[in-house]
């Protein structure tokens, strides 16, 4: 399982976590959010997949953004269709990974995903909140019981540390889950990871690979 440490904004930040080496962090380009990142992101160590999450941006928007910060990850947080998914496959290089939110609450129609298969590389479930993301809360993962698909996935929704017990849990099942995403749960304020609490995360998450 890998780690995703999402809603990077301050670069003295964003290389303090970068030292302790997460296989993905996130950057919201999305202007209403409190983690609207609108800087240069800092130099990372090349094992580090730098993600863009946009929510119902343009392809413009999306294409320009990724070639700023040099992105190896698209994370599509709104209502983008497949027909969106797909042209975004068919202008960005096949290094680029796209991956797709559907947000959860108690129930979920998993029959939405058969047309999002061919057209992105990954799937995340978020807790279905007042924002797209980030809201701090987590649904219920028995869920998840019902996924029909091998298509691995992240997992997000207000994970902390003490979600781990849980986690575990969840992992001891056939369900793909490829990654956890974690945000709001490891923050001193918004955008702001506590490292420690990071560092606690990456090392439990490294003991299970």
């Amino acid at each position: 399982m890998r780690i995703k440490i999402c809603g990077m904004k301050y670069p003295e930040n964003i290389l303090e976590v970068g030292s302790l080496l997460p296989d993905y962090m996130g950057f919201i380009f999305w202007e209403k959010s409190a983690r609207y990142f609108e800087s240069t992101i800092p130099k990372l160590p090349k094992s580090i997949k730098k993600v863009g999450v946009f929510v119902n941006a343009t392809l413009d928007e999306i294409l320009d953004k990724i070639k700023t910060h040099d992105l190896q990850a698209v994370q599509l947080h709104g209502n983008e269709s497949v027909e969106f998914c797909e042209l975004l496959k068919k202008n960005t290089s096949k290094l680029i990974v796209i991956i797709k939110v559907f947000p959860i609450l108690d129930t979920f129609d998993f029959g939405i995903l058969n047309s999002y298969e061919k057209v992105c590389d990954f799937f995340l479930f978020d807790t279905k909140g007042k924002l797209p993301g980030g809201n701090g809360t987590t649904f219920d993962w028995k869920v998840l019981e019902q996924y029909p698909s091998t298509k691995p996935f992240f997992l997000s929704g207000g994970i902390g540390i003490e979600e781990f017990d849980s986690l575990q849990e969840l992992l001891k099942t056939n369900l793909p889950v490829f990654a956890i995403d974690v945000n709001s749960k490891f923050e001193l304020e918004p955008g702001l990871k506590n490292i420690q609490l990071c560092r606690d995360a990456i090392n439990r998450v490294s003991s299970n690979q």
